[in-house]
């Protein structure tokens, strides 16, 4: 009984260890989650295989949202579909970007819906697809 509360104990500290060593790793990485203004798509060439209609709508809270359809060009299956739209002033800098989840991605020659929330009012808007995930044979590549 004694020896079985010890390791107990002991799982228990190690536990809290990990989690005090991790949790700090955690933080610093969460910077790097957002993409830096330099970087528009994951996926060189998408322009290939997608085409984007989109429009920019103001929201209630004064932000913008861009809504709109991912066009497939091809008769794969992407999933795991993500766009980036970014606000961009006259000067060309981007004031802010947000990446969304096309849900249910999009079927061969075929669109999706999607919609990007938050953005920033700004002069111009230009919308990417962020990254995928196609369905080919029955198998996933990328």
């Amino acid at each position: 009984m004694g020896r079985q509360r010890l390791t107990r104990s002991a799982l228990w500290v190690l536990g809290l260890g990990l989690v005090a060593v991790t949790a700090p790793g955690c933080g610093f990485t969460a910077q790097y989650l957002t993409p830096p203004p330099s970087t528009a798509t994951l996926m060189a060439g998408w322009e290939r295989r997608f085409s984007l209609d989109w429009t920019v709508t103001p929201a209630p809270d004064g932000s913008s949202q861009v809504a709109g359809y991912v066009n497939s060009l091809d008769g794969e299956r992407a999933m795991s579909l993500r766009v980036m739209a970014r606000a961009v002033d006259s000067q060309g800098h981007v004031l802010g970007q947000q990446i969304a989840w096309v849900p249910e991605g999009v079927q061969g020659f075929s669109r999706a819906y999607f919609v990007v929330p938050r953005l920033p009012q700004a002069e111009s808007y230009v919308v990417t697809v962020w990254d995928f995930t196609l369905f080919q044979s029955g198998s996933i590549m990328r």
